[in-house]
């Protein structure tokens, strides 16, 4: 029972979500041998202001 969690900058649509947890069962199904109904797909929406890298926001980016 493959969980994945994705960390996304906001601004991703529900279409957009949609593809993405579609392809990551796909391959969980195809290459880990995994069940489709066992794939869970978790997105976290992440603002700017709460990310940062290399010690710098990514709004101040």
């Amino acid at each position: 029972m493959p969980v994945v969690n994705v960390q996304l900058l906001s601004g991703r649509s529900k279409d957009q979500k949609t593809r993405i947890a579609q392809a990551i069962t796909d391959a969980l199904v195809d290459i880990g041998g995994a069940k489709p109904e066992g794939v869970t797909v978790i997105f976290s929406d992440t603002e700017k202001d709460d990310w940062a890298s290399a010690g710098v926001l990514l709004s101040d980016k």
